[in-house]
């Protein structure tokens, strides 16, 4: 019982101290971890077999990790390595196309095609940001996406708050398509063993239709806020091209970017793991990088990965002690087995939760729940799989603190002279949010049962 309550304790403090931001997120959560290896491993169950089980470090140098023939096997609890494997390497992919000035070139020509015109760049950078955010992380198709619609914003004379609160909700339905879109989407795939088609053809799904929706939403709601007739500026008098300093290495990341889609698209076919995909899209961008490959590893965000790794042994520490088995029974006792109420608590319940908690580490906790309750009650594992990332990605888009896009957005905005509060994030997002999630419980319910 000892090892329980600990395992309890530990997490409950983790998520308090990462909501309360008072220190940085990879110190909780290392912390905590360490905690949970002497307090619930070595104290409380004196097993240290749990301890090499939930480090994982021994799974790296199987074969399996690195190719997987046939059906991809489940992920035992613990770190799961393939992940923070593969965001490392998409890390330094960006950091090599941004470089290159990749992203500010597309944004400025796509603005250009569209003639300059407030109303059309904030439909097409909504679209543009769901689609980025496929296959880049949400932060960083923010970060350029909001800088450069500042920046037009100013010659242009518009305010661009309403473009940016619609590229962070888009950046996120656009993340919840893919496998890679989403960290909680990596961190699903990996334990369960999902490929990018798998995600593509379900939650990609369900994402493209919600998008229909959420521009049509925006454009009525937000359009009117963009520009006043009196400051509109002649799109003639505007010209604004982003000079590429190294053709060659624009090229390169350009095409390095093309080959990680095709890698990811077929790894369910190769049998490559997304762990190899990182590693080799890491190695290519460096070795085309040349003598600045050391200016982006310096660049590469291992806070965020040093996050995952104590993240990853809390829950660990959760799911040896059984704490996790036992929330999962709770659920399938209150839905009284009933397979749609059931679906229904894990959509709304992880949309809620990850509107105020950060969702990656819920949807961590989730995995070993939703394991359980598919062997329990009998409900399809991928039917809940999809459920569960879908509440998790667009619900973290229902307030300024629920996903890492959304505090990114707004700070960038802030820093430029356009601050956005909570009252005017949850008027125009909170909605959204409703709407996209009535959207996909309906989807789910006519396409799964």
């Amino acid at each position: 019982m000892f090892a329980e309550i600990m395992a309890i304790i530990i997490f409950v403090g983790m998520f308090a101290l990462i909501v309360l931001d008072r220190f940085p997120k990879q110190f909780v959560t290392l912390g905590c971890g360490v905690l949970t290896i002497v307090f619930v491993f070595v104290l409380g169950m004196h097993n240290y077999e749990a301890i090499l089980e939930t480090l994982a470090v021994g799974n790296i140098f199987t074969p399996s990790f690195w190719y997987a023939a046939g059906d991809a096997s489940e992920a035992t609890c613990g770190v799961n390595w393939a992940t923070i494997i593969f965001l490392f390497g998409m890390m330094v992919m960006v950091e090599g196309m941004a470089e290159a000035k990749f992203f500010d070139w597309l944004c400025m020509k796509i603005a250009k095609i569209m003639g300059y015109d407030p109303i059309r760049i904030f439909v097409a950078f909504m679209i543009l940001s769901a689609l980025l955010a496929m296959f880049i992380d949400s932060i960083t198709v923010i970060l350029f996406l909001a800088a450069v619609t500042i920046k037009l914003a100013r010659m242009l004379k518009f305010n661009p708050v309403p473009c940016i609160l619609s590229e962070i909700f888009c950046a996120n339905l656009g993340g919840s398509a893919t496998m890679c879109g989403d960290p909680p989407n990596i961190i699903i795939g990996t334990s369960l063993g999902y490929s990018f088609i798998d995600f593509l053809v379900n939650t990609g799904a369900m994402a493209q239709v919600s998008l229909i929706f959420v521009i049509i939403y925006f454009y009525i709601t937000m359009s009117k806020k963009i520009q006043s007739p009196e400051d509109k500026v002649d799109p003639a008098t505007i010209d604004i091209d982003v000079a590429i300093e190294d053709l060659g290495e624009f090229a390169a990341s350009t095409v390095i970017f093309l080959g990680a889609i095709i890698l990811l698209i077929t790894h369910a076919m190769t049998g490559l793991t997304v762990a190899t995909i990182g590693v080799f899209v890491a190695s290519v961008t460096l070795l085309a990088a040349g003598k600045k490959a050391p200016k982006l590893l310096k660049r590469v965000d291992y806070e965020t990965l040093l996050f995952f790794i104590g993240l990853f042994i809390v829950v660990g520490g959760l799911e040896q002690t059984g704490v996790l088995e036992l929330i999962a029974n709770f659920i399938a006792e209150i839905s009284g087995g009933n397979a749609k109420i059931m679906i229904a608590i894990i959509l709304w319940i992880s949309a809620i939760a990850s509107a105020f908690v950060d969702n990656i580490p819920f949807a961590a906790t989730m995995i070993p729940i939703i394991q359980s309750l598919a062997a329990t009650t009998g409900v399809p594992l991928d039917t809940m799989a999809w459920t569960l990332a879908v509440g998790t990605d667009i619900g973290g888009s229902a307030t300024p603190i629920g996903a890492s896009a959304n505090v990114v957005g707004i700070a960038t905005a802030g820093k430029e002279g356009y601050p956005i509060g909570w009252g005017a994030y949850c008027k125009e997002l909170a909605p959204a949010t409703i709407i996209v999630l009535i959207v996909s419980m309906i989807s789910i319910y006519l396409r799964y049962f």
